[in-house]
């Protein structure tokens, strides 16, 4: 049985045994498809949302399956605790259909990725374009002035069903299903924001022992993920259209799991995770000193990027805040008392991009079909690079490998940029080692994790009581500039 299927009064047992150093040196016992020993934490990854910028998260995680197998190990699933919104959602799925190999999962993902096409994710032919995007914009303008095309309304700009033929290539749901009987997944979990209520839904399947929890604005529901979740979930507002999914006996319209995501990495908290992976899909914070700016009025591209970010980026940020108020409070309290809370200490590394997205979406805005250019020019886009307008925008819609292929090497370059934080979030360290790591991960449970502090880019976090140090994500994202690594 994986360590994570344990009762926590066994773990918590287990690790006060592996404290003694003869003991733990004799028995480290290693579940083949978990991949973790007994006394490690439970390991969550929390994938968030950006439509085509989730091609950085699998970077990112091609340098985590490069730096764990230069540690030496090459059999199971980090990641007993999967968590995704938007176009993360469907990361997290196609990873949790492929748990028992985490090796392959990447390559799969990888593979597909590099190779993508916008027709892949949403029809980019000029019949299609004018059946939607064109239509829309026409009942924008003249809807009003003639009442006929209000019986016609569009749902979105773009018609996103050939997502819902590759999800079928890409995701097996009875296959999750099996996985976690087997011991190699613990829970998967996808969000989506209802248009009718207004709550944020997190749909997740688990094992046994994890109930649904309810909070404000936002609760969860136990359910088998489907195709359908996954849709939902990735329907970015206006974009794509909203998905019918059924909810407490019934239908309610959902969009976006981005959208009002107060708590991005709650999800894997509430299903086990003791240290979480979150990797987002924007700069955390931009570097000091001026940027160039654009003076003239904003177009609807421009804004709708804007929109979106704010949309997809901004509550990481603040939910990371929270979780370190919440781990330097725990570090201050003395052990009684942190007996009779259910708050528990959770260790973060954060990994974010360290070039701007909107930047390098500039660069490829002629690799989108014509179709969609000229959708995307009706709207504001204009220019290239650095000094395109409505690049932001761009960014969420760019499926094309000419794009993802880049997005996979700044992951991945940024990830073994920061190899020494990533072995020390894992335990991957020497072999010789282990034992040791282990007994100072239990006598460091009860102390503050940090996590980076966003305030101050040139500040290094530290627990009042000698916590893991890490260091500032502003501090990696620089430091990862300086130098790109080969992947």
């Amino acid at each position: 049985m994986p360590a994570w299927q344990q009762p926590q009064a066994m773990r918590s047992l287990r690790r006060a045994f592996l404290r003694q150093p003869l003991l733990a040196a004799c028995y480290l016992p290693i579940d083949e498809c978990a991949g973790a020993t007994m006394t490690d934490p439970i390991t969550g990854l929390v994938l968030t949302g950006g439509g085509a910028r989730a091609g950085y998260q699998v970077g990112v995680l091609k340098g985590i399956a490069q730096i764990r197998r230069d540690a030496g190990i090459v059999s199971g699933n980090p990641f007993p605790v999967i968590a995704g919104t938007s176009a993360g959602a469907i990361n997290a799925a196609a990873l949790a259909t492929r748990a028992d190999d985490f090796d392959r999962a990447i390559a799969d993902l990888v593979e597909v990725w590099a190779n993508l096409r916008v027709g892949q994710i949403y029809r980019a032919d000029l019949p299609g374009i004018i059946r939607t995007g064109a239509r829309w914009l026409g009942m924008l303008m003249f809807g009003w002035l003639i009442p006929a095309l209000q019986g016609r309304r569009p749902q979105s700009l773009l018609d996103n069903s050939p997502l819902q033929s590759s999800l079928r290539e890409w995701v097996d749901p009875t296959r999750i299903h099996e996985l976690m009987q087997q011991g190699c997944l613990r829970a998967l979990a996808v969000t989506a924001s209802s248009y009718g209520s207004g709550l944020h839904v997190t749909f997740y399947e688990a094992v046994d022992d994890i109930q649904p929890w309810t909070r404000s604005q936002r609760f969860a529901v136990r359910d088998a993920i489907a195709p359908q979740h996954l849709l939902a979930s990735s329907a970015i507002p206006f974009v794509f259209p909203a998905v019918p999914l059924r909810i407490e006996g019934r239908i309610e319209y959902f969009g976006d799991g981005s959208m009002r995501q107060s708590a991005p990495i709650s999800p894997a908290i509430h299903l086990g995770a003791e240290r979480i992976l979150v990797v987002g899909g924007g700069r955390i914070k931009e570097p000091a000193g001026p940027r160039a700016g654009c003076s003239e009025y904003p177009n609807l591209a421009q804004v709708a990027g804007h929109a979106l970010s704010n949309i997809f980026l901004d509550s990481l940020t603040a939910d990371a805040e929270r979780l370190q108020r919440i781990n330097t409070t725990l570090g201050l309290l003395p052990v009684d008392a942190l007996g009779r809370t259910t708050l528990r200490p959770i260790e973060v590394l954060m990994i974010s991009p360290s070039e701007r997205l909107d930047d390098l979406a500039g660069k490829h805005i002629d690799s989108l079909p014509f179709a969609v250019r000229s959708l995307l020019r009706a709207v504001g886009v204009s220019g290239r690079g650095e000094s395109a307008r409505g690049a932001a925008l761009v960014s969420y819609l760019l499926f094309e490998s000419a794009y993802t292929r880049e997005l996979i090497d700044l992951g991945c370059s940024d990830t073994l940029a920061r190899r020494d934080e990533v072995l020390r979030f894992f335990n991957w360290g020497d072999p010789s080692q282990q034992g040791e790591a282990s007994r100072l991960q239990v006598d460091s449970r009860f102390k503050a994790w940090t996590t980076p502090d966003f305030s101050d880019t040139t500040k290094r976090g530290q627990s009042p009581q000698g916590g893991v140090r890490w260091k500032s994500v502003v501090d990696s994202q620089q430091s990862s500039n300086e130098k790109r690594f080969d992947c």
